[in-house]
């Protein structure tokens, strides 16, 4: 598939401290990439490092066919960034603040009022249009935010945790938008707090961990590595029993199943591993101990150090 975005060895030290240690990153054009990592671990920096908000100290990069150090102006032309926090200004109505945009863009008079209009309506916004941003609720506000960095029709897409602090049927708003331009043929990526929005929306997923990254797949083979679906057999009243791992074939769950056979009363039910298990198994305390002799677990053949970071990221 055609390379959207394509990163080998970007490196940023803030000081002594290295909060990107190599990253190298393959993003597909027209999908989804989510890069997933708890706080601190870089996500955001290597966000701004694509964006040309930040330099990176080493590394290269291509966005769409623009070199990130030679022609930083090509990318931005392309690109469109959602920050963590909706990034709008309270003194102008939803409106006015979609006009800044098209003016900043240079779209021209006729042309801007026509896209202001068509975000207006794709972002259910056109009742709102022209109250003042006191009025709008967390979602609406995220929802401009979007519309706005969607004004010039960038080709790629970053999303900076652009859930958060949103509630379920906003968050629900927000994916449906997304799936509507990834149809329209942009590249989404995205970092997340929600590893369950990740699993549902994400093509590929990668681990970022103490600045580099640890495990790199698809949401299921990135599960897969991690463990099997068990078998939950519980009694009653809830009290666990056994947990037999299933290879997933029929076969399998048959002989699982013979270990409660002629027990009625038991409880069964299936778990299939989830990126949470993924996230855990790579960031986790087992990782944190790694850390210390300078090894951490990985799905890839990069190996994590241990490095640490000085990003904030909310």
């Amino acid at each position: 598939m055609t390379a959207a975005i394509t990163a080998r060895g970007l490196v940023k030290r803030y000081r002594d401290r290295v909060v990107l240690d190599g990253v190298d990153l393959d993003v597909a054009a027209g999908t989804v990439f989510a890069l997933l990592g708890p706080n601190g671990a870089g996500k955001t920096t290597a966000v701004h490092i694509l964006a040309t908000l930040v330099r990176p100290d080493s590394g290269t990069a291509v966005l769409a066919g623009h070199n990130l150090a030679q022609d930083p102006q090509g990318v931005r032309s392309v690109i469109g960034l959602t920050g963590q926090f909706a990034a709008v200004d309270n003194l102008l109505t939803g409106e006015e603040n979609l006009r800044l945009m098209a003016d900043l863009r240079h779209l021209g008079p006729r042309e801007g009022r026509r896209r202001v209009a068509e975000l207006l309506e794709r972002f259910d916004l056109t009742q709102a249009a022209r109250k003042p941003l006191a009025t709008y609720s967390g979602g609406m506000r995220r929802r401009l935010d979007l519309a706005m960095t969607l004004v010039g029709t960038p080709q790629i897409v970053f999303l900076d945790e652009p859930t958060t602090g949103l509630d379920p049927r906003s968050r629900q708003t927000m994916w449906d938008i997304v799936r509507e331009l990834i149809a329209d043929g942009a590249t989404i990526f995205l970092t997340t707090q929600y590893l369950d929005e990740a699993d549902r929306v994400a093509d590929r997923v990668a681990v970022l961990d103490r600045g580099r990254i640890v495990g790199e797949g698809t949401p299921g083979e990135l599960k897969s590595r991690v463990g099997t679906e068990v078998l939950l057999i519980k009694d009653p009243d809830g009290t666990p029993r056994p947990e037999i791992p299933i290879d997933g074939t029929v076969r399998g769950l048959r002989d699982a199943l013979a270990a409660v056979d002629g027990d009625p009363a038991a409880v069964v039910s299936l778990r299939a591993p989830s990126l949470d298990d993924v996230f855990f198994a790579l960031t986790g305390s087992a990782a944190s101990e790694a850390s210390t002799v300078g090894a951490a677990p990985t799905l890839t053949n990069a190996s994590a150090t241990d490095a640490s970071s000085t990003e904030e990221e909310a």
